[in-house]
């Protein structure tokens, strides 16, 4: 009867036969896919989850019931199998093992009798994977892009009140270059200062053969006169000639707090607007974040049933330990040598 159990067994482990489905694939980065410097000028280099592990973060969405409820749609399992959507799942759940290997590398795999039906699970597992892993990425993006487009409101206009507050400024000043025209003014002064020593030269030299009263010499003189005094206006700092040192001094610090206010909003805008064109890639590349290393396969070492090898295992264990006991019979059953019984002394409470 035993032997028969056995044989059952044994039959049960190997028949009907079993086919094992698998699907390996590893979690993607940028710098993989040759996107890392695209996505690092656009300001989208970053990981959506952050520092923390992909394999990790692929394994738990692997497992969540998002993923078994796109198997279950995409196959239709609930009407394959004659269940609920819910008893589609939870047979989804026992069937197919998520399991992680070395070297950050994720395997999805199911046994069934119909190789061309685990095949095709695995597969759809394997796409509802990464539909799911795109649906995250893409609404952090999104979430990204919401923020980006906030920014890059204010920072417009910002921008563009630096622009009118300096265009203003040049129509104010009525210079088109306030920038060269201060620099020309600044350097105004030495100018004058040059030109009142070269005349006091000239006319040294005039008076070594001609005499004061030469007209030569009194041209000279007036226009040393008239150089002082453009200098004099032009050094006075009650002066209100665009030319003086209060103006020079008052115009170029207005223009610097104009120009760095510009040079400021205009990088602001345009950062953000780089920032907001690498959402775009990030939408592009949300789908390339696992990489198929084995397509699904069958495997093609012959696959046992494991658990009626374990009862079989437990039964013939269990007839030997029959027998055992059937030729070890207990102290009361045996003889002693002289071909007595065996007194056992009764125990005593």
């Amino acid at each position: 009867m035993l032997a028969a159990l056995v044989a059952v067994c044994a039959v049960l482990t190997l028949f009907p036969q079993k086919y094992r489905a698998a699907v390996s694939l590893t979690p993607t980065d940028p710098s993989s896919l040759g996107l890392s410097g695209t996505l690092g000028q656009l300001g989208a280099g970053a990981s959506v989850f952050g520092s923390q592990a992909a394999v990790e973060i692929s394994l738990k969405v692997a497992r969540s019931p998002y993923v078994e409820e796109k198997v279950v749609n995409a196959l239709k399992l609930d009407k394959i199998l004659d269940k609920s959507p819910q008893g589609a799942t939870r047979w989804l759940e026992r069937k197919v093992d998520v399991r992680t290997l070395r070297g950050g590398i994720l395997q999805i795999e199911m046994e069934d009798r119909d190789a061309q039906f685990a095949k095709k699970v695995v597969s759809n597992y394997a796409t509802a994977m990464r539909a799911q892993l795109a649906q995250i990425a893409r609404g952090q993006t999104a979430y990204k892009r919401q923020i980006l487009e906030e920014l890059l409101s204010e920072s417009s206009q910002r921008y563009l009140a630096a622009q009118a507050a300096y265009n203003n400024f040049r129509l104010t000043t009525g210079q088109g270059n306030p920038k060269q025209a201060i620099l020309q003014g600044a350097a105004r002064i030495p100018g004058l200062q040059e030109q009142i020593l070269n005349k006091q030269f000239e006319i040294g030299a005039l008076e070594k053969f001609a005499t004061p009263q030469n007209l030569q010499v009194q041209k000279a003189r007036a226009e040393l006169d008239a150089l002082k005094q453009q200098l004099t206006s032009a050094q006075s700092q009650a002066s209100a000639n665009s030319d003086s040192v209060k103006q020079i001094i008052r115009q170029s610090t207005e223009l610097v707090k104009l120009q760095q206010e510009l040079e400021v909003s205009q990088k602001l805008y345009e950062n953000y607007k780089r920032f907001m064109e690498g959402t775009s890639v990030e939408d592009l590349a949300a789908t390339a974040n696992v990489r198929i290393l084995e397509p699904p396969y069958i495997d093609p070492d012959r696959q046992y049933n494991w658990l009626f090898a374990s009862i079989g295992l437990v039964i013939l264990l269990g007839g030997l330990a029959i027998e055992f006991y059937r030729l070890r019979p207990p102290l009361e059953g045996r003889e002693d040598d002289l071909g007595g019984p065996v007194d056992v002394e009764p125990v005593r409470s």
